[in-house]
């Protein structure tokens, strides 16, 4: 019941744009910064690390792209064996 709550929690957020999210960072940290005993502040908390969480997957997943388009495309082989000559 917990994965799957999550699980939906992170569904949702995947829906969100980015640059939206990062609109609202300086509000929520602000927010954050300044602590009071509230559950207000305990949900403003918790959206500046979903904004920081988001901002931090998009990031690994730009440079896991960028790293695969980086990678010399694999020639087909013409077909013969991996053979090596051995000098004795």
């Amino acid at each position: 019941m917990l994965e799957s709550s999550l699980e939906k929690i992170a569904q949702q957020i995947l829906s969100l744009d980015e640059a939206s999210l990062v609109s609202l960072w300086d509000k929520y940290k602000t927010r954050m910064e300044h602590f009071e005993p509230s559950k207000e502040w305990e949900k403003a908390v918790i959206v500046f690390f979903i904004i920081n969480a988001v901002r931090a997957k998009n990031q690994i997943f730009n440079e896991q792209i960028m790293q695969q388009s980086l990678k010399p495309a694999k020639t087909p082989r013409k077909n013969r064996p991996d053979l090596r000559l051995i000098k004795t």
